[in-house]
């Protein structure tokens, strides 16, 4: 009894190692087929506990999501012959494992071919549109165009492209420096428009207010001369008025201003009592 331990023993081991490899699981998340001595069975295994011959069947898994591919920018013309650098990516899953298996095997080699089947695609459609056409208004037909044909091309391949999408568009650097250098120049002959016509409002302006200020001096000047002739005819009145009252006085008062215009500056003046200056004084 104890000798026939061990062999049992033995047996189940062996068995449960029987067992293991002829059962194997396949995640929600996967799909799977199985290659018979190298080659793939005509057969896709879903989710769930599957059976496989042991020591001949090998299992390949891959994955039923759907999987990201960020392509690197790349340069591409326009109709009206103006480069661009495309930033794209796209979103694709394997639908058929058994051609993904037979055609590209691997993410890696699906990734590749896919890279150059959508960029193909986006320089085949922007080059059918303007540069302003590709960045605005017809952005959305070009990314749903190129989803659909890249998707008929990569079925050949297992694999569905679900979305290929411009993540943004940027031109060269050589064009950016030359559109900067433009954009520049268009910037100082604005600022040099701007300030020929702000000289000229200017010249303008002092013109017109010189012209004012000459209309305005000249109605002053105008008005002065009138007030001023208008106060020495009353002037002239009131000393007519005071000489008609006082002949005598204001022959006095004449005499003095003489006098005293005669006697300015320290002016010395030698005369005798009979000069006519001292007649209205006598």
């Amino acid at each position: 009894m104890n000798n026939k331990l061990p062999t049992l023993i033995v047996i189940l081991l062996i068995a449960f190692g029987v067992l293991s490899q002829c059962i194997f699981t396949v995640h929600q998340t996967e799909q799977a087929i199985i290659l018979q001595l190298g080659e793939p069975k005509n057969k896709v295994y879903k989710a769930g506990l599957h059976f496989k011959v042991p020591f001949i069947d090998s299992v390949i898994r891959f994955d039923a999501r759907i999987l990201d591919y960020d392509a690197k920018p790349a340069e591409a013309l326009t109709s009206d012959l103006k480069t661009i650098v495309l930033d794209n990516y796209a979103r694709w899953r394997i639908i058929d494992p058994l051609k993904f298996y037979r055609s590209v095997r691997t993410i890696p080699n699906a990734q590749a071919r896919l890279d150059a089947v959508v960029y193909s695609q986006m320089r085949a459609h922007v080059g059918r549109y303007t540069l302003t056409e590709v960045v605005a208004s017809e952005r959305t037909n070009i990314m749903d165009s190129v989803t659909s044909q890249a998707s008929k091309q990569m079925k050949e391949f297992g694999i569905e492209v679900v979305d290929a999408r411009i993540k943004r568009t940027d031109l060269p650097l050589e064009n950016q420096r030359a559109i900067y250098e433009r954009m520049r120049a268009e910037r100082e002959r604005q600022a040099r428009q701007y300030r020929s016509e702000g000289a000229e409002e200017a010249t303008k302006i002092r013109s017109t207010a010189d012209k004012e200020r000459a209309l305005i001096l000249a109605e002053a000047n105008k008005k002065a001369q009138i007030i001023r002739g208008e106060g020495d005819a009353t002037a002239a009145k009131i000393f007519a008025e005071a000489y008609g009252r006082s002949p005598d006085f204001f022959e006095f008062q004449r005499g003095l201003d003489a006098m005293k215009k005669s006697f300015e500056n320290n002016t010395k003046i030698i005369v005798t009592t009979d000069n006519p200056l001292f007649d209205s004084v006598n």
